[in-house]
């Protein structure tokens, strides 16, 4: 079994985005263990969505550098309200805002189980 698939079957299902419903979504940030990049994206299945970008599937900015793990991510209700957060934590990439994300500083971003 790959290293990223065990490491997200680790997580509690509720975390894994089984608990899948129409007004449950996710902004996440990934990272890549060959580039050591950083991907943030919008979904509302965070298990498809992580499968799909580490088989090449997801998107082609992230074909590049699989394989991907989740650093961490953020649950919203509405489905606008998340794709602008995601547009948000874009604008943060690189800045110090983005590093509180990714090492855990800001409250409302559940850190991934295996970081």
């Amino acid at each position: 079994m790959h290293l990223y698939l065990e490491r997200w079957l680790s997580l509690p299902r509720r975390l894994r985005g089984e608990v899948e419903s129409n007004n449950m979504y996710f902004v996440y940030i990934l990272k890549s263990e060959k580039t050591a990049r950083h991907y943030i994206g919008c979904t509302n299945n965070l298990e498809r969505r992580l499968f799909e970008h580490n088989n090449g599937t997801g998107c082609l900015t992230t074909k590049i550098g699989r394989p991907w793990q989740l650093v961490c991510y953020r649950n919203f209700l509405e489905k606008e309200e998340a794709y602008a957060h995601e547009k948000l934590v874009k604008s943060y990439k690189g800045g110090i805002a983005f590093k509180k994300i990714i090492y855990g500083e800001v409250a409302e971003w559940s850190k991934a189980a295996h970081c």
